[in-house]
């Protein structure tokens, strides 16, 4: 059991370091000296694949009451006298990463290691539990069901750095399961490898890749390429511009900013979506 709490000291190695925030912050700088318009090639062609971010797009973070999930944890467990402290720990790493999402996607080995202290079977319950804390996107069902309609293969593409367990109960797939949404998806992108959302395949050429640095992209578009799809025939729908804009754009593939839950600010995003309802109304209109 996680019987051994340690101190209040924010763990190492997740508060970003001095160059990675200049990294940001030379992101930002560039994204507003672009247009907010797309390329008037991207006109042209319809759009017949979609790569949606999870963290605060997909899923809907004003649900995710992952206190809670803490402290039921400790309960279920049979040690509710630790819920106070590993509620504190877990409120540590959400400041540390400076977001709740970024903690629970890159990041849940620390969950493990420092609000679980190891404790396997612990981090094993709060993957099962957490599901039914989060919940999906306002008009998500409606707007995933119109793109399989239409043909276009939808996918997620996460910034999931870090598998605790097997990679094929990651957090994602059991939330989309549980959701009963995994029907529309066909794969989901993250730098542990490329997950089929049909039969749990993993295609390792993945591994490493992250979508902050553009790696993940590169290997995307080299793939649907060989599929016969082009970069101006993909879509990236996300809130970040570091990750979900900025690296995409630049390969030529359409972004969506999606604004549903915090606007990040200006971007090269071709074009910008409060609700997945607009993003419906937006792929009617370009296809």
């Amino acid at each position: 059991m996680f019987e051994n709490i340690l101190g209040g000291d924010k763990p190492k190695g997740l508060v970003p370091s001095s160059s990675g925030f200049r990294n940001i912050l030379l992101e930002i700088g560039k994204e507003k000296t672009f247009s907010r318009h797309c390329d008037p090639g991207h006109n042209d062609m319809e759009v017949k694949w979609c790569g949606l971010d999870f963290g605060q797009s997909l899923m809907d973070p004003s649900s995710a009451r992952t206190y809670g999930v803490v402290g039921d944890v400790c309960k279920e467990l049979g040690k509710p006298e630790l819920s106070p402290q590993a509620v504190n720990r877990f409120r540590v790493l959400v400041e540390a990463c400076g977001d709740v999402n970024q903690l629970k996607e890159a990041h849940r080995a620390e969950i493990l290691s420092y609000v679980f202290d190891g404790d396997e079977e612990a981090m094993e319950l709060f993957s099962v539990k957490e599901k039914d804390y989060m919940g999906l996107a306002e008009g998500a069902k409606e707007a995933l069901s119109y793109m399989r309609e239409q043909g276009i293969s939808v996918n997620v593409v996460a910034e999931l750095k870090k598998i605790v367990g097997e990679l094929r109960k990651n957090v994602i797939s059991r939330f989309l399961k549980s959701k009963n949404v995994a029907k529309y998806f066909d794969y989901l992108y993250t730098p542990q490898g490329r997950i089929s959302l049909r039969d749990d395949s993993v295609d390792e050429s993945y591994k490493g890749k992250t979508k902050e640095s553009g790696q993940l992209y590169e290997r995307l578009v080299a793939e649907l390429q060989e599929r016969g799809i082009k970069p101006g025939e993909m879509l990236i729908v996300g809130d970040n511009v570091a990750t979900d804009i900025g690296p995409p754009h630049r390969l030529g593939i359409r972004v969506v900013q999606y604004t549903g839950y915090e606007d990040m600010g200006p971007s090269t995003a071709d074009h910008r979506v409060s609700s997945f309802h607009e993003l419906k109304h937006w792929l009617m209109e370009m296809n």
